[in-house]
């Protein structure tokens, strides 16, 4: 499946962006947006495993607690540790490497239709929900580039 590569390579992009970062940079949040790098990237775990697991009936990988910090609407609730940051990148790929062996095991037999209603768009199946994830993770990897950018600027020793 195309999609599960093109997740693969916007995690790893994701976490390239995130080792050239500081603790400090990871964390902030720029004048002018209401989140930050990390959650961005704790949201894409999240979402990946709300649609692709809870949607079809199956246990998710990761917790309760760190769904409810990163589902949609919600907003980053305090610093990230360099160690929980280190758990999420490594959490990143296993979720994936778990998920590529599930397909294989063919646990995704059933799913509850769901609208991603920011996108406006219907997720009829399985193969659905990985594609659309696919794009909303390659949509928040170009949102914490921007944070990245005017975290820098903020950053950055005025001349």
């Amino acid at each position: 499946m195309q999609a599960l590569q093109n997740i693969y390579k916007t995690r790893e992009n994701f976490i390239r962006l995130l080792n050239s970062l500081d603790e400090e940079a990871i964390n902030r949040i720029p004048y002018g947006f209401n989140n930050n790098i990390i959650w961005n990237f704790g949201h894409i775990i999240v979402t990946q495993q709300l649609i692709c697991y809870k949607l079809s009936s199956l246990p998710m990988y990761v917790d309760a607690q760190m769904v409810d910090s990163y589902r949609k609407g919600t907003k980053p609730q305090g610093i990230v540790s360099v160690e929980e940051i280190e758990t999420f990148k490594q959490m990143a790929l296993n979720t994936m490497d778990q998920m590529e062996e599930d397909l294989k095991q063919r646990r995704f037999q059933q799913f509850q239709p769901y609208t991603a209603e920011t996108f406006g768009i219907r997720l009829n199946n399985f193969e659905e929900a990985v594609g659309f994830n696919a794009v909303h993770e390659a949509m928040h990897l170009g949102y914490a580039l921007a944070l990245n950018k005017a975290v820098l600027r903020e950053l950055q020793p005025s001349s």
